[in-house]
């Protein structure tokens, strides 16, 4: 894959997540636009690694370690997520006057 291609599928995820955490009122799907946020800037990074270091092994371990401080900032907004739906049965963020417990 070229680095054009790999810019142009990072800036269609990242755009696809930008519009759902913008347009979405639900915690989870405002989540599951975060995560594509994420995935298209690690789409980038991997794209630009490759260029510029002729496929180091060094940029698959910064993939690896970006997908795992991915994996657990969903796991906290999840847990954060039924936390505050325990609580106050907030499920849309406009049910959610303030963010105080």
């Amino acid at each position: 894959m070229s680095l054009q291609g790999a810019l142009v599928i990072s800036a269609a995820l990242f755009g696809v997540g930008l519009y759902g955490v913008l347009s979405q009122q639900s915690f989870v799907m405002i989540m599951m636009g975060l995560e594509l946020m994420v995935n298209g800037s690690l789409v980038a990074t991997a794209g630009l690694w490759l260029w510029a270091a002729g496929g180091s092994p060094k940029g698959q371990v910064l993939a690896i370690v970006i997908m795992t401080a991915m994996a657990i900032e969903a796991a906290m907004g999840f847990a954060l997520v039924t936390t505050i739906f325990r609580s106050r049965k907030a499920d849309i963020t406009e049910k959610l006057r303030r963010l105080k417990l």
